[in-house]
């Protein structure tokens, strides 16, 4: 095959991001799953007194699981376009961008933390289950957290990069 058969960089690089693109639709049925999951354990804590914990504790552990893998799938989506006009005022804003990267990273390492602390001290095979569940739902959150310092960055009007 000669040089001029193989497809340009560019030309594998849009295809690569049209297919994330149509990935990051699969975080919608994730995050359908993640609310029957979540539903199915308010539902639990009403029979708490009959069943105990364990089964809120398993329903909440997919919650964050699916929860978490929605995230991430969310996250590759493409940073140089904004989902609607509110997203994309705030991160055309300095200010509120860092606010908003600010909440994303606390809502990513504080539920790492908190798993890593909680599977590590765990003496309930359901609390350990449940401690992974926050690490996998704050890993999302990571995935997320790029994402939205790519759109930053994109977007920021004081550095003259923002797209139309």
């Amino acid at each position: 095959m000669s040089h001029a058969e193989y497809p340009s960089s560019a030309a594998r690089g849009l295809e690569a991001r049209q297919l994330f693109q149509w990935l990051s639709y699969l975080q919608y049925p994730a995050l359908l799953v993640t609310l029957v999951y979540t539903v199915q354990a308010v539902i639990a804590v009403f029979a708490i007194k009959t069943t105990g914990w364990a089964p809120v504790l398993d329903l909440a552990n997919l919650a964050l699981l699916y929860g978490g893998v929605a995230i991430g799938l969310s996250s590759l989506q493409d940073p140089t376009k904004t989902q609607n006009k509110l997203s994309l005022r705030v991160w055309q804003d300095p200010a509120k961008g860092r606010l908003l990267l600010c909440l994303l990273a606390l809502e990513a390492f504080v539920p790492i933390v908190l798993g890593l602390v909680g599977a590590s001290l765990a003496k309930d095979s359901a609390i350990s289950q449940l401690s992974l569940g926050l690490v996998a739902f704050g890993l999302g959150m990571i995935g997320l957290l790029k994402t939205a310092i790519e759109m930053r960055e994109h977007h920021r009007l004081d550095r003259g990069t923002a797209a139309d």
